[in-house]
């Protein structure tokens, strides 16, 4: 069956694109979920609509991610770990870690969004990426210091 996505949906295309499925895919999962309609003429016509609104939607939540990216990329944030043998950490640093510390400065980002490719190790500092929307991806400066350590 024919069909046209309503919405993005992953593996399959993007808003407007005409796309083939089976039949019962579409009927029992994309129609009544309103992620696609059936390929009509009269559909063809609504959803050029609303790939305008979408658009313009779209082009305001980038305008907004960028903002917020730029504030991300002066931000550095410290996590203070146990420290054992040749600097290797007891644990690890993880996203969720991450995410909660910005939050303690004021930043609000989804855990789900910091894109760390496995968790860290080690004392250092690392850039960490953060998907902030399609488009945009911030890099964090994240400095891993032993807890230990005198501060002097």
């Amino acid at each position: 069956m024919k069909v046209i996505l309503r919405q993005n949906y992953e593996n399959l295309g993007t808003i407007g694109e005409l796309v083939e499925v089976k039949d019962g895919f579409a009927r029992n999962f994309l129609i009544p979920r309103q992620i696609a309609y059936r390929a009509t003429p009269g559909a063809m016509r609504a959803i050029e609509s609303e790939k305008k609104r979408y658009d313009v939607q779209q082009a305001k939540l980038e305008a907004e991610a960028r903002t917020q990216a730029e504030r991300l990329e002066s931000v550095s944030i410290t996590i203070a770990m146990r420290v054992g043998e040749g600097d290797r950490l007891f644990g690890s640093v993880t996203g969720i870690m991450i995410a909660e510390e910005l939050g303690r400065q004021g930043h609000t980002v989804d855990r789900r969004s910091i894109q760390l490719e496995e968790p860290i190790k080690q004392l250092g500092m690392f850039d960490v990426p953060v998907k902030i929307h399609t488009n945009v991806t911030a890099t964090l400066k994240v400095f891993v210091v032993d807890k230990d350590a005198e501060v002097h």
